[in-house]
């Protein structure tokens, strides 16, 4: 995706690196990564770029990598989190949202529909990093290296959707239970389906709607099975890129250090990027001529409207957040108040 690659040739130029003497002095090293989705534009325009061809370059030669979607694996997603902890993977990088099973303190980067643009997402997302590191640090033996974020997840319909309201009595696919207890307080069914089987299920009638990003849907062929595209973001799907803890602490400490300081300039394409795409994601599924890195298809797009977000933040306050805290611990709901509260306007309680 040329909008894609020249954003992340930007965030390389824009980002510090170590220089070209320290480079010299790492030791050879491969890694073995397990990326997100193969096919959606994070694993593609961002995670592939970096590990096979701006690690080996940026350290000169020193450093190389191996890389694999989890999907490729034959993997779903949900179990990444304790592989990685089990030392059965060593790098990998996931959505956060399936990691929510382990822990529903990880559902705090990205609670459905709280977060209503990327800059939202972005601090909150810098606001609740060291929480998160601790976490997996602690509960889970991974080292957090970085989070990035997939673009706008949004509704996709097969049949006429004109607002937000239109969810209740339909069955809609989800991915993650924050998702799935946002369509349910919305009076829709949640389905959870895997990613790869959403577009029978859409063609079938087995789901009615399904949510997923801008461009990842349109990328996937969802374009061709609804009719409909409500653009409210209902979440980001934020990637957590995560080391077992035993290989990262058998790192040579300059390689260590080289990974910290590199992993930043993955991180700033894939942000830069979600905005972008998920403008991109709207053009291409309308078929409008500035689509590119898309198919152009023939839907809807149904812009929110004033009604829609106050619907969003009603549900969130008296339905979102309170089934959160109720199952997250009084250390969560805390850090939730201390960090993210001030970003968003709303507080959980127990």
């Amino acid at each position: 995706m040329k909008i894609a690659l020249n954003l992340f040739a930007a965030a390389c130029l824009a980002v510090s690196a170590v220089g070209a003497e320290a480079a010299e002095a790492l030791p050879k090293t491969h890694l073995r990564v397990v990326g997100s989705l193969s096919n959606l534009s994070p694993y593609r325009d961002h995670e592939q770029p970096f590990w096979t061809k701006h690690v080996p370059e940026r350290s000169g030669g020193a450093i190389t990598a191996e890389l694999r979607g989890f999907d490729q694996m034959g993997m779903k997603g949900p179990e990444v989190l304790r592989l990685l902890g089990q030392g059965v993977m060593e790098f990998a990088g996931v959505p956060m949202y399936y990691l929510a099973a382990d822990d529903p303190a990880i559902e705090m980067i990205d609670i459905a529909g709280l977060l209503p643009d990327v800059e939202t997402a972005h601090k909150v997302t810098e606001a609740t990093r060291p929480f998160y590191e601790k976490l997996l640090r602690e509960k889970f033996k991974v080292e957090l290296i970085g989070i990035g974020s997939f673009p706008a997840q949004v509704l996709y319909c097969n049949g006429e959707i004109k607002s937000l309201a239109d969810i209740k009595g339909k069955k809609v696919r989800v991915g993650g239970r924050s998702q799935s207890e946002l369509v349910a307080a919305l009076g829709g069914t949640p389905v959870t389906i895997a990613f790869g089987e959403v577009v029978p299920a859409l063609q079938t009638k087995t789901v009615d709607c399904g949510i997923t990003g801008s461009m990842s849907g349109n990328l996937a062929k969802w374009h061709e099975v609804t009719t409909h595209l409500l653009a409210l973001p209902l979440g980001w799907a934020q990637i957590a890129y995560a080391v077992n803890l035993k290989t990262w602490n058998g790192l040579d400490p300059k390689v260590r250090t080289f990974i910290d300081q590199e992993m930043k300039v993955l991180e700033k394409g894939l942000w830069s990027d979600a905005a972008a795409v998920t403008e991109m994601g709207y053009a291409c599924n309308a078929g409008k001529p500035e689509c590119k890195g898309g198919v152009p298809g023939k839907l809807k797009i149904v812009p929110p409207t004033k009604a829609d977000q106050e619907l969003l933040r009603k549900i969130e306050a008296e339905a979102m957040l309170p089934k959160w805290a109720a199952r997250c611990d009084a250390n969560c709901v805390s850090e939730f108040n201390a960090a993210v509260s001030k970003i968003v306007g709303l507080t959980a309680s127990k």
